[in-house]
Formats: structure tokens, C-alpha cells, sequence
């Protein structure tokens, strides 16, 4: 369906489509994750190849994704891909991971994040300030403004996708911009000699936390487990696809704002842990005396950007920090609210979702679908299991990314004469790599997390019931 018959307005050009790649993936971990990919890895020069590894295979995944993007640009995105090369099945266990985890939970992360980081700021909102209780739910004034500024995002991305548009655009390139000027203050003014030494001293001296040098099948397993929150990081940049219906020019648009969009954060996040480097030792003690004793692997709060601009800004550093972080959550959160409600159109369309989130309002948005991805995000946050969730959430995130470029491959064979006005660069060693590299990561969640993994496969599981019970009801489903 093109978006003459959805009744979707194109608004979305180059520039747009880039902006609502580039601002979905920027949000808080950058500033925070490398604490724990330090911890595990234990040597700069391996802690920045694990940014890189993540990095290369976010890359990969955009070129792949992007001859999917060409052939089908429809709203809803990767949740089409996967009905088309497989079943609805396969399409269905997708979107209602992506309800009930994925976009929902980390609408419901960002969300707090923004709240904890609003905190730094203004003290009054605080997890300890409760402003009551029911019953085992306590629900603070953190809590209050994470579902606050949920509520905020969805009343501007209901009044149509051009307010959705302004404030990703006016959001990202302000973030993009401070996180640019970071990294110049970091690289050229908040040099440490003392830790440049310090780092090159073991730079390639992999460590794990009981001392023991990491080597062969443990360094391997080490990286695995680090990427964790590099690709948590480094994920919401297939966002565009589920707004296809309304992208100018798509098959064009979609796949090179995937690709421009997914380089220029890689890019930005490996330059940010250089600044790291640059001002911290990575090895530190959980009491050491100061941000320098502590090191990188224990910032207090894994807060890594307060910590590398202390020697600059002294105290306000986490101040200007937390105001950073504010910024960047809030674009974060407006690319993940736009864009998640397109693929509950989509299901909805396959009668697989609430009917009335198949349809559009009189600003030509899926109002429904926007409504109750606020209420269920809204819900996470007051469950305090978002942070568990998103755990789950990078191992069920790489079992949909392999499937969807194993896509490729699949339509390759059973539509071999439809459109594709983009091809997949590299194809097929590209998408194998990634494909490769995402099943190995998995293979090593599995073996030494399992409490990130087996959730995430329940959740999914769980999802084949419903699938069947809503084929049966589905047409029965209540408005919302």
C-alpha cells in the first residue's frame, strides 16, 4: 500500500529520515555503558574494539536492511520484511516482541533516564521523594516525570508526523552538536598525561575482574558479553523503516539515511571513548579515591561523561552532564513514540493487533496505536522492570536482525524479479558476516548470561499462542 491509499502525508525527506536514525540511537548509554565494556574487557584497546566490532556490524545491518527498505516501503517496516520472506508468523512473534519489550521497554528506560538525569538538575525529582504507594508499587516524582514526558511526546506525535518532525530534527541536531563539541573538549582540552600512560601501559592487556590475563576463547567470550551495551546503545537505527509510508522518495531515502545516519553515530560513539581514555585510567577500585582512582570500570554511577569533564568543569561537570543527557533522552524518546505506533498499523492491517490501531486520525497518524504504546510504556516505568526487560532486550533484538537479513536471501529466491532499486552492498558476504557475527554474540549470551537470554526466548515464545488465539478472536478485538 502506497500513501495514497493509507491516507500517511510523505513529510519525511533525507534530512528527516537521518535525523530520526541518527536521534533514535543517541540516548544515554553512550555516556554510561563503557564503565561496564571496561569491566569485562578489562584493556582500552579492547574495550574500543568492542565499539568498533559494534559499530561494523550495526553498519552491515543498515546495508542489508536497505534493499528490504527499497522493496517494500510501506509502513510498519521490519515487521513486513519478516512476514514476507517467512509468514505471518514470523512477522506477528516480531511485533509482539516489539510491544511488549522492545520499543515499549525502552521507551520506558529513556523515559527514566531522562527522569533520573532531570534530577541532577532540579533535586525535587528524586526516586526517594514518593508521593504515594499502592501496594508493593511505590511511585515517585522520577516516575512522575518519565510518564509525563511519555504523555508529552505522544500528545506532539498525535497532532501529526510534521510536529513529530520538528522536534526530532530541532532535537538531534542540538545533541549531535553537544556531543561533537564533547568530544572536542575531551580530545584537545581534558587530557590526563597521567592516564594516557596509565592506558598505554596495558592497552592491549586484557583483564577480567578476579586478575586473570583474558585470552583465546575467554577474550572471545569477554567481547560477547561486553557488547551487550554497546548494541543497546547502538540500536533503534532501523526506526526509519517502520515510517516508510511517509518518507519522500523512499526506496532511495530510507536505505541511504539508514546507512548516513548509522556511520555518523558509530563514528561519534568510538570518538566519545577516545575522550575516556584520554581523561580516566580504564582500570580503577570501587573506592578509589576520586574519578581518577576509580577509573573508568567504576565511575561513580557508570556516569563516564561527568567523569571525564571533571577535571575541566570540576563539580558542574555532572550538572552540565545531566543537562546533556536531558536533551538527549527527550529527542531519543520522540524518534521511538513516532515511529513504534507505525508497526501496530501494520499488524493491525493483518488484523493482528487492536483494529482501531489500523486506523489513522484526522492529523493522518495511527492515534491509537501511539495511545496504547504510552499506556504500556507508562506501565514499565511504574513496574520498576524496565531495566530487567531491557536486558532481555538485546538478545531478542539480534534474533529478528539475523532473520531479517536472512530475509534478504530468502526473497532473493522466491521473488527473484521484484523492484529493488537498492541492492545490498557486499551482497552476500555483508549480510553472512553479520548474520555470523550476531549468532556468535548470541552463542555467548546464552552460555554465560542466561538471564538475558531465556526471558527474551520465553517472551518470544509466548508470543506463538497469542498469535494463534488472535487469529481466532482477533476480528473480535475491542477498540481502544
Amino acid at each position: 500500500m502506497d500513501s495514497a491509499e493509507t491516507g500517511f502525508k510523505k513529510s519525511l525527506g533525507f534530512i528527516d529520515s537521518t535525523a530520526l536514525v541518527a536521534g533514535s540511537m543517541i540516548g544515554s548509554g553512550i555516556f554510561i555503558v563503557s564503565a561496564d565494556i571496561a569491566r569485562n574487557v578489562g584493556a582500552p584497546g579492547w574495550m574500543l574494539i568492542v565499539w568498533v566490532i559494534t559499530g561494523i556490524m550495526t553498519i552491515f545491518a543498515a546495508l542489508s536492511y536497505g534493499e528490504l527498505a527499497s522493496m517494500m516501503p510501506q509502513a510498519g517496516g521490519q515487521y513486513v520484511y519478516l512476514r514476507e520472506a517467512f509468514n505471518p508468523l514470523a512477522g506477528f512473534l516480531y511485533g509482539w516482541t516489539f510491544f511488549t519489550v522492545i520499543q515499549t521497554g525502552t521507551i520506558a528506560a529513556v523515559a527514566m533516564a531522562f527522569a533520573k538525569f532531570a534530577g541532577v538538575l532540579i533535586p525535587w525529582f528524586s526516586e526517594s521523594n514518593i508521593l504515594f504507594s499502592i501496594g508493593f508499587i511505590k511511585i515517585s516524582t522520577v516516575h512522575l516525570l518519565a510518564i509525563v514526558m511519555i504523555l508529552a511526546l505522544t500528545f506532539n506525535n498525535l497532532l501529526g508526523i510534521r510536529n513529530g518532525k520538528w522536534v526530532q530534527n530541532i532535537f538531534t541536531f542540538l545533541k549531535v552538536g553537544l556531543l561533537i563539541g564533547f568530544i572536542v573538549l575531551g580530545l584537545f582540552f581534558a587530557k590526563n598525561p597521567e592516564a594516557l600512560t596509565v592506558n598505554r601501559s596495558y592497552f592491549w592487556e586484557p583483564v577480567a575482574m578476579d586478575g586473570k590475563l583474558l585470552s583465546g576463547w575467554a577474550l572471545i567470550a569477554a567481547i560477547g558479553v561486553a557488547m551487550v551495551g554497546s548494541l543497546f546503545s547502538s540500536d533503534a537505527w532501523n526506526n526509519i523503516t517502520f515510517a516508510a509510508g511517509e518518507v519522500k522518495n523512499p526506496k532511495r531515502n530510507i536505505p541511504l539515511s539508514l546507512v548516513t545516519g548509522v556511520t555518523l553515530v558509530t563514528i561519534l560513539y568510538i570518538l566519545a571513548n577516545f575522550v575516556y581514555l584520554n581523561a580516566l585510567p580504564l582500570r580503577g577500585i570501587p573506592d578509589g579515591a576520586g574519578v581518577f582512582g576509580k577509573g573508568i570500570q567504576y565511575a561513580v554511577n557508570d556516569r563516564l561523561g561527568s567523569a571525564s569533564m571533571y577535571g575541566l568543569f570540576g563539580a558542574t561537570a555532572a550538572l552540565l552532564m545531566a543537562g546533556f543527557v536531558v536533551i538527549s533522552t527527550f529527542g531519543c524518546n520522540n524518534g521511538l513514540i513516532l515511529s513504534g505506533a507505525r508497526v501496530y498499523y501494520a499488524m493491525a492491517k493483518d488484523n493482528l493487533f487492536f483494529k482501531s490501531a489500523g486506523t489513522l486520525n484526522k492529523y493522518s497518524v495511527p492515534g491509537a496505536g501511539l495511545k496504547v504504546q504510552a499506556l504500556w510504556a507508562s506501565l514499565l516505568c511504574l513496574s520498576g522492570t524496565y531495566s530487567n526487560l531491557l536486558d532481555y532486550v538485546v538478545f531478542a533484538v539480534l534474533i529478528f536482525y539475523v532473520l531479517t537479513i536472512a530475509g534478504i536471501f530468502v526473497l532473493r529466491r522466491k521473488q527473484p524479479d521484484a523492484e529493488r532499486p537498492y541492492k545490498t552492498f557486499g551482497y552476500p558476504l555483508v549480510p553472512l558476516i553479520y548474520m555470523a557475527a550476531a549468532s556468535l554474540v548470541m552463542f555467548v549470551l546464552l552460555i554465560y548470561k542466561p538471564d538475558y537470554t531465556w526471558p527474551g526466548l520465553v517472551i518470544v515464545l509466548i508470543g506463538v499462542p497469542v498469535y494463534f488465539i488472535w487469529q481466532k478472536w482477533g476480528h473480535k478485538s475491542p477498540e481502544l
